[in-house]
Parts: structure tokens; C-alpha cells; sequence
């Protein structure tokens, strides 16, 4: 659905600090969104991402992270965790005289970090989005400092709901928890798809025969999941005929302890974010 003009984010300069793939996607969304090309700037040290910026979406495009950002009111910082620090302070000046509201997508960097690294007293948005975004068909959760009106809230929305639906997180305690279910979980499914294959390879099947069975599983699960309304317990139910052949593979992945192993990773990918935002300070 094409949103309307009249947004404030549509109405306003945007500035993206850094310009990588998670940035390209975000630009790609709102573009097709309707937002203007002319009002979004985009701060890129690399040249050469810089220019593929400008000639694909026709996007302002600057090598220092101020040029971008002055006369902005909204600051996406797409720049990995490590340097946050030093691209916020270097920004802070500027960040207190135009008093933006700065949107974050780095894992484990905190609203209070953001904040004291800006120089204290903004409005930050910490959000988590996840690789699927690239496609458009991501998710994003989302925390909102005490600072941030309703305004800034559907700015904030707006702008991540470009890479696909959004979901507000109300203690920021739990985005941890975000990261180690949605943030990393691309990568527990890909994980599985290619234990899959490889075991319907030893099964004697080709490659390509393994292949596509595999993704094609993957996909039509998917699918059941988001379009059926139904709980996975309910459609793992009735795909499970008694003492059938998807019971024998269940029970297998029970025993070795499938579930347990699940939330330790999903815990371990948790406490990784907190020790990430302890790291950056």
C-alpha cells in the first residue's frame, strides 16, 4: 500500500548514516513507498558505494556523516556496533542544536548509549531488523526512549516497516531477546535447510533433487505458518499421523533433545547482544 505524502517522513529530509545493504534496502522500501529520492541523504565513507547509491535510487549521497545529516530531522545509523561510539560523538554538536530523532538498527547498542553518546537528552529509537529486510520481507522490533512522541513513533515505523512488518518492544531489556529470536534466526533456518540437504544427499539423493526438495519444504512451511492462522503446534499436529513416518522423525529430534537446544541458542544469541552493548561502551 502506497502511503500517503503528507507523511512526516516523506515530508522531511532523511539522513542514513552508512549506506550498506541493510540501508539499500530500507531506501529501496520507502522509494517504492513513494518517498522522494531528493530528500534522503545517505553518509558513505566508500566511494564506490556512494556512486551505486546515487546512480540506482537517486539519492543525495556525501562522504562525511555531518554533511548528511545537517538539516535532517530524522538520523538512521546503519553503521556496525563497533563504531557507533566514535560516529555519535562526532555527530553529538550537531545532533544537540538540530535535536533529531535518531533510529539505530545496530545489535546491542543501547537507547542510553545512543543518548550520552549524542550528547544527551534525544529521542533514539533502538531497533533490530533482521537479513530477510533485503527482500522486503523482514522483521523489526522496535524500542522507543522515554523522548520519543507519537510522531516520532510513526516515523520510526514508517521507516523500518519499508523491510517488512514491525513490532514495538516496551522494556529494552527484552531487544536482547529480539535479536537472539529474530535478529540471528535466518540463520537457525539456514542452519536446518542444510542439515537437511545433506542428509537427503546421504539418502541417496542428488544434489539438485536435495536441493529443491529442501527449499521447497522451507518455503511451504513458511507459507502454512503466516497465511494459515494456525499455531505451529497445531500444523506440526496434523502433519504428524500416528505412528507414521513424520512421528519417527519427531520423536527423533525430541530425544536428542531438539527443543532444550533450541532455547540454549536462542539464549545464547541473547546474552551475546548484552555483552555487545557492554563491549561498545
Amino acid at each position: 500500500m502506497t502511503r500517503s505524502n503528507t507523511s512526516p517522513l516523506l515530508t522531511h529530509p532523511l539522513a542514513f548514516v552508512g549506506g550498506g545493504n541493510m540501508a539499500r534496502s530500507l531506501i529501496g522500501g520507502l522509494l517504492k513507498r513513494g518517498a522522494d529520492p531528493s530528500r534522503i541523504r545517505v553518509a558513505e565513507p566508500a566511494e564506490p558505494l556512494r556512486a551505486a547509491l546515487a546512480a540506482d535510487f537517486g539519492v543525495q549521497v556525501f562522504a562525511e556523516a555531518a554533511e548528511a545529516a545537517y538539516g535532517a530531522d530524522t538520523w538512521l545509523f546503519a553503521v556496525k556496533p563497533q563504531v557507533m561510539r566514535a560516529v555519535c560523538e562526532g555527530l553529538a554538536p550537531l545532533a544537540q542544536s538540530q535535536r533529531p530523532l535518531a533510529v539505530s538498527i545496530a545489535a546491542g547498542i543501547t537507547t542510553t548509549q545512543m543518548q550520552r553518546w549524542l550528547g544527551g537528552g534525544l529521542p533514539v529509537v533502538r531497533s533490530m531488523p533482521n537479513t530477510p529486510a533485503l527482500l522486503g520481507a523482514g522483521v523489526t522490533g522496535l524500542h522507543a526512549s522515554s523522548e520519543v512522541d507519537a510522531a516520532g513513533r510513526q516515523r520510526a515505523e514508517l521507516l523500518l516497516s519499508a523491510a517488512g512488518p514491525t513490532v514495538w518492544i516496551e522494556t529494552e531489556a527484552t531487544m536482547d531477546a529480539v535479536t537472539g529470536v529474530s535478529g540471528s534466526g535466518p540463520a537457525y533456518v539456514f542452519l536446518l535447510a542444510e542439515a537437511m540437504e545433506a542428509a537427503a544427499k546421504a539418502e541417496g539423493l542428488s544434489d539438485e533433487a536435495a536441493r529443491t526438495l529442501v527449499l521447497q519444504t522451507m518455503l511451504g512451511a513458511a507459507r502454512m505458518l503466516t497465511e494459515s492462522g494456525e499455531t505451529p503446534a497445531e500444523l506440526r499436529r496434523r502433519v504428524t499421523s500416528p505412528n507414521g513416518t513424520t512421528q519417527a522423525a519427531i520423536e527423533t529430534f525430541q530425544a536428542g533433545g531438539f527443543e532444550a537446544l533450541v532455547a540454549q541458542a536462542v539464549h545464547a544469541a541473547t546474552v551475546r547482544g548484552g555483552e555487545l552493548s557492554a563491549a561498545n561502551d
